[in-house]
């Protein structure tokens, strides 16, 4: 294995790991992720010289527990937290083996996870912060996964750092009777962590399958461990649901293959069957909730044995539900694709100009899709254009350019006709 492959697995699966080490110790989540980035940047720099090591977990904690006492050391302030430096344990010792205590949680990763939700800090914030510490996202992926400019962001992680400082909130796994009051952010930290995974948001690739799986993987974990819980077993529904189709979503060539284009029997059937089966379960809890509503979205899709099957009057009764629960700009942009679809794209168009969704490629390649089936192939060439320089991966950008050239080719009436039976792809 060559030295970057080696510090890109180690990345994924060690960074949170390193971070909560040096968090639980130091207090101070900033100089935490500074001293793990500075301890990767070292492994580039030293790994090929020396060898990769047997144990690369317990390489970078210690390069970054090493980095975090010589900073200690320069701060006076910083001598009560020296000692406790000194004393910690590198991963290979007994003592740092992760300890479910009364919690219940022994996946490490999903320890990690609960103990960044402290229900002292604002929901959003909550997410905001595992994606950035735990799950390795950049401040610019989240930014875009909650719609907000990535300065903005960048603004919101400072400021929950500081009350975490000060306000002196603990960063440890709480109690298992006490696991409730966070699970709704957890599962948000899954949810976004799964998306970011199945519909990346920049680069050249539409997928970063590592990161789907994983988000799936502590989806069962949770499951597992809250067998009773409607919403995680929605959740790891929709996940199974949603991965099933990894396969099809892009071509050779990397580019974007939308829904109604997917070779259905290349989904994985294995997956359909079992996120069905659990969203059953779920759904006799008689407790609905967003993620229960969305994996039954899924299921529609993903039960459907041809695009022309697909039951859209029943996905836009879904949406009707989910946005009672989550009053967001996106479901209502896939609430007017699930109209578009059952009644036909006029209706679909009309409910797009209420939407503040400004600079949302999805939103422009919705009216694309829409002005296309009705016709208007030079509007319609004009949105994709603009679905295309707002889209953030080589595979959407693919896609649509393959758009606007269909559309500038096709006259009139051949485009109406070309366009009925395709609908757009539904936003994440």
């Amino acid at each position: 294995m060559d030295v970057e492959t080696a510090v890109a697995d180690a990345f994924r699966e060690e960074w949170g790991q390193v971070v909560a080490t040096l968090i639980r110790i130091t207090g101070d989540w900033d100089l935490a992720e500074e001293c793990a980035q500075e301890a990767f940047a070292s492994a580039l720099r030293t790994w090929p010289r020396d060898g990769i090591p047997a144990s690369p977990g317990a390489w970078l904690t210690t390069a970054a527990r090493h980095r975090a006492t010589d900073r200690l050391r320069r701060d006076a302030v910083g001598a009560a937290k020296l000692r406790e430096a000194a004393r910690m344990p590198v991963p290979d010792h007994p003592e740092f083996a992760a300890e479910p205590g009364d919690s219940g949680v022994t996946d490490d990763r999903l320890r990690l996870i609960f103990t960044c939700c402290h229900p002292a800090l604002a929901t959003e914030a909550q997410v905001a912060l595992a994606l950035r510490t735990l799950a390795g996202l950049t401040t610019a992926e989240i930014a875009r996964a909650f719609l907000v400019p990535e300065a903005t962001m960048s603004q919101r992680l400072v400021r929950v750092k500081r009350k975490i400082r000060h306000a002196r909130i603990p960063y440890r796994v709480p109690p298992a009777h006490l696991l409730p009051e966070r699970t709704h952010a957890v599962l948000g930290v899954l949810y976004l962590m799964f998306n970011e995974g199945y519909s990346a948001s920049a680069g050249p690739d539409l997928l970063r399958p590592d990161l789907a799986a994983e988000a799936l993987r502590l989806a069962r974990v949770l499951a597992r461990l809250m067998p009773d819980e409607p919403e995680v077993l929605g959740l790891l529904a929709l996940l199974l649901l949603q991965h099933a189709r990894r396969a099809t979503r892009t071509g050779d060539d990397g580019v974007l293959v939308p829904l109604e284009e997917q070779d259905r029997g290349r989904w994985d059937t294995a997956a359909i069957t079992e996120g069905t089966s659990v969203l059953e379960t779920a759904l006799r809890r008689r407790r609905p909730g967003p993620y229960q509503i969305q994996a039954a979205i899924a299921a529609c899709h993903a039960t459907a044995a041809r695009a022309a099957d697909t039951d859209w009057a029943q996905i836009a009764g879904l949406y009707d539900q989910l946005r009672r629960h989550v009053p967001s700009a996106v479901v209502e942009l896939n609430r007017a694709i699930a109209i578009g679809m059952a009644h036909g794209p006029a209706a679909g168009l009309a409910l797009l100009d209420t939407l503040p969704l400004a600079g949302y490629h999805l939103l422009a390649a919705t009216r694309a899709d829409f002005l296309r089936r009705l016709g208007r192939h030079a509007e319609a060439a004009r949105w994709y254009a603009e679905a295309r320089d707002l889209a953030g991966t080589e595979a959407e950008r693919g896609y649509l350019t393959r758009r606007i050239s269909e559309v500038v080719s096709v006259p009139g009436d051949a485009v109406r006709r070309a366009g009925e039976a395709r609908p757009p792809e539904e936003a994440p």
